[in-house]
């Protein structure tokens, strides 16, 4: 085993902070020396600040004003690997290096020493007098055996008051303990039986659990149709790195697909993974942090940022719905975390499994080029098939302007609500109406701070921005012409579909599901939870309902506007409008009763309905392949987005037209460069929004290129730049 640099007291080291410095600092090693990767606390003017030791110091400042390191935290020195990991990725995306730092440090308390806390458990005596509450008491520490409770944990466990506990524990019959915060998660036991595989699931299944022990790095393109067992399958490839005594990470788009998942992840290994992402309070991240740098964690299911977690010993990375765009970060530090997903594994030896029905153009090229390996599910797993998919032509319906169900798609429904089995209708917009106008004076409300129209949200009864998050209460006169009781909503959202929905289906029980709704992700997770169980007869969804979800009784899956995705200029509508349906679609008939999509369309004609419709994903792939590749955009050739943004608009702009005046660099490389133009949002939270696009090809050297030419531009006031490498928006 390789072990750091260690750096003897008062030597010279390079520290990295968090701070926006843009390079490490020279500092004395504090006394009794430290390791490479060390954590440690530093001055930094009058502050004290997290940093980690990057290697040894310049020596280009002078040395008599160089300051001492305060102290090494109690934290496990950042591995070679993160470090290297995190530089590539700062080169690649073109972010400066304390951002980066940032979000590998992103659990509280790092630099605490390990904490106490009073935890209960059974004690060898019984109560004096014994009452219904205390009962409750010992019967749920019988119930759980061991395993020992916080105050507030056991309380609730066992319905009392807190007071109750302490009771038991002045007369012996609790045990009041001090514990460890930070406690190991409980081992997995990979030779656990998991389901029953068919056939050809058994093979993928061995084929990645072979590939997870193997120690080296590779990817593969796990595609099967919905409903096909994927996940089953990947998890034969978790046991395979946890047998080798290995980690294992598995990302997920959604918060909300956490909870089936984690039941899953407990009846195949026998206990709960470490769960990461925004919903986490910070004592468990810090838990998570410390466990995962340990080892004592062997297995992370988590939102994207868990990537930059300080894996002891990581040898599996599953990227689940690999196609999703919630994986491209789009604020702060901008990355895709399917890409960093691969860059990771290449550094740390570990294989990459890309999960998908419908895998991004990206991954289909690498598969078919022979860069990434390709194993196919082809058959939904038991009794379940695909569900027949059909067009319904709205050209054909006379529906009133303010109603959105056709005919044909309430006959459907009425026909599975007769069969005492669930319908669902899908909308791709959140809220009740997209825009709010005034029908006196045609004034659409809009954001204070965005160049944005604000969405009527009638369930919270306010308006929202959803570029910013700007909420205020919705008005009942026009804030431009003073007309009361003009403003009108126009357009469909989610809430108003399922408005519509209440009138035409008065007996059903209707569950609308959008992220907007609900206060906290326990509360959609339970919601998901009880309308799996059947507590719902028709779902309203938007985007939500499209990401792996699992509805046994669901049958008929009916799609509002399926026309929305192919509008306006982005490069991949295609591939999301196909990739949205698809996976929307897949949803209908997971369990022994077949199931029915239907797509209200008023282009039923349009290629991507029709290999929507038909369900050929390899002729679509290869079509939309040869288009990109004709046009030299990715995965064929590279694009990158130049945002500039400030509090005034004609310095933005100046900015904007001196990048595009001075691009030598770009010439250099033969990239084009378009712009400057507003962004098509080109106001958020207050500041102006200008944006250049660069083109070139697959090979051209664009990083280097963009970083000389973005050089040339002074930051003056609150002038801002950042650069998105690979943009899959182009907001």
């Amino acid at each position: 085993m390789h072990l750091p640099q260690f750096y003897d007291a008062g030597a010279l080291i390079a520290v990295l902070t968090t701070q926006p410095l843009g390079r490490a600092l020279d500092y004395r090693a504090p006394e009794g020396g430290c390791l490479l990767g060390a954590f440690v606390e530093v001055p930094l003017g009058p502050r004290k600040v997290l940093g980690v030791v990057w290697g040894p110091g310049k020596g280009d400042y002078d040395l008599a004003k160089v300051r001492a390191t305060y102290r090494v935290l109690d934290a496990p020195p950042m591995r070679e690997e993160l470090r290297c990991f995190l530089e590539r990725a700062a080169d690649y995306t073109l972010t400066p290096m304390p951002a980066m730092l940032r979000l590998a440090t992103r659990a509280p308390g790092l630099g605490d020493p390990p904490s106490m806390r009073k935890v209960y458990r059974r004690g060898p005596k019984e109560p004096e007098k014994m009452t219904a509450a205390r009962k409750k008491v010992l019967a749920a520490l019988s119930e759980y055996g061991d395993l020992s409770f916080t105050l507030k944990e056991l309380a609730e466990a066992a319905g009392v008051g807190t007071s109750v506990v302490k009771g038991l524990v002045a007369q012996g019959a609790v045990l009041e303990e001090d514990s460890p915060r930070d406690l190991p998660f409980p081992r997995l036991d990979p030779e656990r039986p998991g389901k029953d595989l068919t056939p050809e699931q058994a093979v993928g299944a061995a084929q990645l659990a072979d590939a997870a022990r193997a120690e080296q790095y590779g990817t593969t393109l796990l595609r099967g149709v919905t409903g096909s067992g994927k996940t089953e399958v990947y998890l034969e490839a978790v046991a395979g790195a946890l047998r080798a005594g290995r980690q294992a990470l598995v990302l997920l788009p959604e918060i909300a697909l956490t909870a089936e998942f984690l039941t899953r992840v407990e009846e195949r290994f026998g206990a709960q993974p470490a769960e990461w992402h925004s919903g986490a309070t910070m004592t468990e991240r810090r838990r998570i942090w410390r466990m995962v740098a340990q080892g004592d964690a062997q297995l992370v299911i988590g939102a994207r940022s868990s990537l930059f977690l300080p894996f002891r010993n990581l040898g599996l990375i599953v990227v689940d719905e690999e196609h999703d765009t919630s994986y491209k970060q789009e604020e702060g530090v901008l990355y895709n975390a399917r890409d960093m997903a691969v860059l990771r594994a290449s550094i740390c030896g570990a294989h990459v499994v890309l999960a998908s029905a419908t895998p991004s153009l990206e991954s289909w090229v690498n598969a078919e080029a022979g860069k990434y390996k390709k194993l196919e599910l082809t058959s939904r797993f038991g009794p379940a098939v695909m569900p027949e998919m059909r067009s319904l032509d709205m050209r054909d319906e006379s529906l009133p302007s303010n109603r959105w169900i056709s005919g044909a798609m309430r006959r459907a429904v009425d026909a599975r609500l007769a069969a005492g089995e669930q319908a669902m209708l899908f909308i791709n917009r959140r809220g009740y109406a997209p825009i709010t106008l005034c029908r006196a004076c045609g004034h659409q409300i809009g954001c204070d701070h965005c160049d944005a129209r604000m969405v009527e949200h009638r369930f919270l009864k306010r308006l929202v921005c959803h570029q910013c998050g700007e909420s205020k209460p919705m008005p009942s006169i026009c804030p431009s012409c003073d007309a009361e009781d003009r403003l009108a909503p126009v357009g469909p959202g989610v809430e108003r579909l399922a408005e519509e929905a209440v009138e035409l289906f008065p007996d059903a029980r209707i569950a609308t599901l959008s992220s907007d709704m609900y206060g906290s992700a326990r509360a959609l997770k339970a919601e998901i939870e009880a309308i799996a169980e059947g507590a719902a007869d028709i779902i309203i969804g938007t985007q939500l309902v499209a990401k792996g979800h699992n509805f046994p009784k669901l049958t008929l899956v009916g799609v509002i506007d399926a026309d929305l995705g192919l509008q306006g200029s982005d490069l991949r509508a295609a591939e999301r409008t196909f990739q949205l349906m698809r996976q929307v679609a897949g949803r209908a008939g997971r369990a022994e009763k077949p199931g029915t999509a239907l797509l209200q369309t008023y282009q039923p004609e349009h290629p991507v309905i029709r290999a929507i419709l038909a369900g050929d994903e390899e002729r679509f792939w290869a079509a939309e392949a040869r288009e990109r590749e004709a046009a030299g955009a990715p995965p064929y050739g590279r694009m990158a987005g130049i945002i500039l943004s400030g509090s005034d608009v004609a310095q933005v702009f100046d900015a904007g037209n001196r990048l595009a005046r001075q691009d030598e660099s770009m010439r250099q490389i033969g990239a084009q460069v378009f712009g400057p133009a507003p962004a098509p949002i080109a106001r958020v939270r207050g500041r102006h929004r200008v944006r250049l696009l660069v083109k070139a090809a697959k090979s051209a050297p664009v990083q280097a290129a963009i970083a000389r030419w973005i050089a040339q531009v002074p930051l003056k006031g609150d002038l801002r730049i950042a650069v998105d490498i690979d943009p899959q928006s182009f907001y």
